[in-house]
């Protein structure tokens, strides 16, 4: 028996299992486990039965509500053991992280991507700029006439694979060539050797997203952000994003490395090259 120090005290290690945990879950031991960790942080009584019931879900909602998870922020109070909630509940060293990167096209996206970090717009929230230009340009985009460029986070991703893809000496890009985000979404659904990763199935299971997959989020009324996925982190993802900025408001200027996106965020999913 391990035994790790936590913000909330000593606890057994016990890894996350790798898939949400909810509502009728049939897993004894582990349900066991977490019925007894919640009685010891304060959130119960609740039976130590190994029945993920109803009152195991409002132990755990009560849980979300008192403690914030490893960096500070707040839970999302579902009632649901995701990583987040599991790493609050048994420590950072029970969540494993990826970051390594499946493929070398993956690799080489992610160490373009790398290198653009910093790339801004010129001048800020003209969607336009030396490099901006270049992954607007990539993807079709005419940008005659020194008029206002047009979001471009998708177009930078598919910039970054296209510098992967010259570097491994593929004899073409396989990022789908798009300015939409959406489209991007929507194209890849029946595309040979893309995996495409919905929500769902990468809540459930995160170890699903692999670095370089991109996120795909949808706003709504036809806009969507993306940007690469560079690891996954006791539970969030680190991402490199273009059209984005180093804080939460929405105009975005330019390349950024982001901490702080959670895996329930991503609205339609993420999309998988490592194939190529």
């Amino acid at each position: 028996m391990s035994i790790i120090q936590t913000p909330l005290g000593p606890v057994e290690y016990l890894p996350f299992p790798g898939r949400l945990i909810k509502l009728g879950d049939f897993d004894v031991i582990t349900v066991t486990q977490i019925q007894k960790r919640l009685n010891t942080v304060g959130c119960g009584p609740i039976a130590e039965n190994g029945f993920f019931d109803n009152d195991t879900k409002n132990a755990i909602k009560i849980f979300q509500i008192r403690y914030p998870d490893v960096t500070g922020q707040s839970l999302v109070v579902d009632g649901l053991l995701g990583t987040l909630t599991w790493g609050a509940l048994f420590g950072t060293q029970s969540i494993r992280s990826y970051n390594t990167a499946p493929s070398q096209l993956t690799l080489a996206a992610i160490n373009f991507a790398t290198s653009q970090i910093g790339a801004l717009e010129i001048p800020l929230g003209s969607n336009r700029g030396p490099m901006i230009d270049q992954y607007q340009q990539a993807v079709g985009l005419n940008l005659a006439g020194g008029k206002r460029g047009y979001y471009w986070g998708v177009a930078f991703t598919y910039f970054c694979y296209q510098q992967a893809a010259l570097e491994c000496g593929l004899s073409s890009n396989p990022h789908i060539k798009t300015a939409g985000v959406l489209d991007h979404w929507n194209k890849v659904k029946n595309k040979p050797g893309i995996e495409r990763i919905t929500r769902y199935q990468a809540t459930a299971d995160p170890s699903l997203i692999k670095p370089g997959a991109l996120f795909i989020i949808d706003y709504g009324s036809g806009l969507g952000h993306t940007g690469i996925v560079t690891e996954i982190a006791q539970g969030r993802l680190v991402t490199i994003e273009g059209n984005t900025n180093a804080g939460d408001y929405s105009n975005g200027i330019g390349v950024f490395r982001r901490h702080s996106r959670k895996i329930s965020e991503i609205t339609r999913g993420f999309i998988d090259y490592s194939s190529f």
